[in-house]
């Protein structure tokens, strides 16, 4: 590990063993993990610890987590959101002290171990969702939706939206009260779901392939496609659903729409998937019908 990194991570121990004892001295420890310095945006190094060979022998917390395009349908048609994410979410939640030398990991300055939960555990996510669901059980799917450390409080009116707002968050990665907003790769407004620019301007700024004109063309309208990509709607009860399917060799696919007051087609949903070993070797017909089902 280079001086400088060393030197940062001695930084973030030191942060973690002052900030309400997150951190213990671990003696003898049956268990020691390796650090695993990650780089961060703004110049600091994120701590992470290699977890890998606990997590083998770990048996798995089968806690289900939300179906992220269902949270995010849920989200769509509201005229208000609060966009939050829990400070330290995860260090919120103590460990058994008879599991805590299971986390211990190594540095240059002694052998350390967590009394909080941590990410990089195997079942942490599964654990902190269990938590969220025991705290807004009454909630979730009304007023709010939670993805793990994730939250979005959702609302009709300013009034309305006030009265969710419960909890005290990390105010640098919130936001509150705003008509538009980023969740899970996704950005949700009252018009319904679109796609997260920044997930399409490597895209969008990719220089033109000198080869032949018809592939250049086809990426020109690729790149055109990506600048104005369709907006996400509800359905609309009552109205007549239209299907489209694409059954190729390799893949399957599904477009769900309904035609809006102008007569014009919207889309609601869109489904792909790769075609397993059993169904490539069916024919086209029942390709068809598995796509259908």
């Amino acid at each position: 590990m280079k001086p400088d990194v060393a030197l940062k991570i001695k930084e973030e121990v030191e942060k973690q063993w002052n900030a309400g004892g997150f951190l213990v001295v671990s003696n003898y420890p049956q268990w020691v993990a390796n650090i695993v310095p990650v780089p961060k945006k703004d110049g600091k190094v994120r701590m992470c610890v290699d977890y890998r060979d606990l997590n083998r022998a770990s048996p798995k917390d089968n806690f289900p987590l939300p179906h992220i395009d269902v949270l995010v349908d849920n989200t769509a048609q509201h005229a208000f959101f609060s966009f939050m994410a829990g400070f330290s979410g995860y260090n919120q939640i103590l460990m058994a002290e008879e599991d805590r030398e299971k986390m211990t990991f190594i540095t240059f300055w002694g052998t350390f171990c967590y009394k909080v939960m941590q990410f990089g555990l195997k079942n942490a996510g599964a654990t902190y969702q269990r938590a969220m669901v025991t705290l807004f059980y009454d909630m979730m799917h009304k007023e709010i939706e939670v993805y793990v450390d994730d939250m979005i409080a959702k609302s009709k009116s300013p009034e309305q939206h006030l009265k969710d707002l419960r909890k005290l968050l990390n105010p640098i990665k919130c936001t509150f009260g705003v008509k538009s907003g980023k969740l899970l790769g996704f950005v949700v407004n009252e018009r319904g779901i679109e796609i997260d620019p920044d997930k399409v301007k490597a895209i969008r700024e990719m220089p033109i392939p000198k080869i032949d004109l018809e592939v250049r063309e086809a990426f020109e309208k690729i790149k055109k496609y990506l600048e104005n990509p369709p907006v996400l709607v509800p359905a609309v009860q009552g109205r007549p659903l239209i299907l489209y399917l694409t059954i190729l060799d390799e893949y399957m696919g599904c477009m769900l729409g309904q035609q809006d007051e102008a007569r014009k087609e919207r889309a609601i949903y869109y489904l792909s998937k790769k075609c397993t070993d059993c169904e490539r070797r069916c024919l086209a017909l029942e390709r068809t019908c598995c796509a259908l089902v």
